[in-house]
């Protein structure tokens, strides 16, 4: 039994939506969140940029006392699950988007992926579609402003509302019957894509298998925590006032929220 925490990070606050899986599958776990605001949208850097910024978050972490990292965000698993891996010796468990499952989902044979551009561009995106996207035709929409939507917490406006019909349009006009949300962000606007796609469109996102995975891997390394009080802690390297507001908004209830200190910002 470790009682240590879980520390896990997004490019904002996207990660909330896998957060609330992993609170769901292991209750008895302490949680640290840092949401990387300031530099939002990881899509849009390059992969240099997002292993240093991976780099600091999880030292920052670590040096909290975190006993496992998850990288909730698709984008950094693509550019530095990898060195991450080799640099810290702790298990470190990421995202992927779910090619697989939506492979195994569809009935038109054709599936639709929204995601960041620098996922959809990652070798390890192009990696999933050799594997697991023989057989189907698989579509791809990189979302531009949408993950800004969701940092200002924007999840139900008329504008959000647009920017997604101008996304999930195009993929339904090629017959695609399941959207794969192939960024933590889309999840706080699932009910407006699945409005704009219609009740016969299943919409797949990885946070529950991740949540999962982490399951598997603290039990593997001994360091699940025993029954006792957990809790979450949450920082932001962006406005804090703006976080305060919004991420207990995404997160259901009252939760604390401090700045990122000045060396992991």
């Amino acid at each position: 039994m470790n009682p240590a925490p879980v520390g896990i990070f997004d490019s904002g606050v996207g990660g909330l939506s896998v957060l609330h899986h992993i609170r769901s599958a292991l209750p008895q776990e302490s949680l640290l969140y840092c949401a990387d605001s300031r530099h939002a949208p990881y899509g849009s850097k390059t992969p240099e940029a997002i292993r240093e910024r991976s780099r600091k978050l999880t030292q920052f972490l670590l040096a909290q006392g975190a006993k496992a990292i998850v990288v909730a965000c698709n984008t950094a698993t693509a550019a530095a699950a990898a060195s991450l891996r080799a640099q810290f010796d702790v298990p470190v468990v990421a995202m992927e988007p779910a090619v697989k499952p939506a492979a195994a989902a569809t009935r038109s044979g054709v599936i639709g992926v929204l995601a960041t551009v620098g996922t959809l561009q990652s070798a390890q995106f192009a990696a999933l579609l050799e594997n697991y996207g023989q057989g189907v035709c698989v579509v791809t929409q990189a979302c531009h402003g949408l993950v800004e939507c969701v940092e200002r917490g924007e999840l139900e406006t008329a504008s959000t509302r647009a920017l997604l019909e101008s996304y999930v349009t195009p993929l339904l006009a090629e017959g695609a019957d399941t959207l794969v949300l192939g960024c933590t962000h889309y999840p706080f606007v699932r009910g407006l894509i699945q409005e704009i796609a219609g009740p016969g469109v299943t919409l797949v996102d990885t946070g529950a298998a991740v949540a999962r995975q982490l399951a598997r891997r603290l039990q593997e390394s001994g360091l699940s925590a025993g029954p006792g009080a957990s809790g979450e802690h949450f920082w932001t390297s962006g406005e804090l006032v703006q976080a305060r507001e919004i991420m207990p908004r995404l997160w259901g209830g009252p939760v604390r929220v401090d700045a990122l200190p000045a060396g992991a910002q």
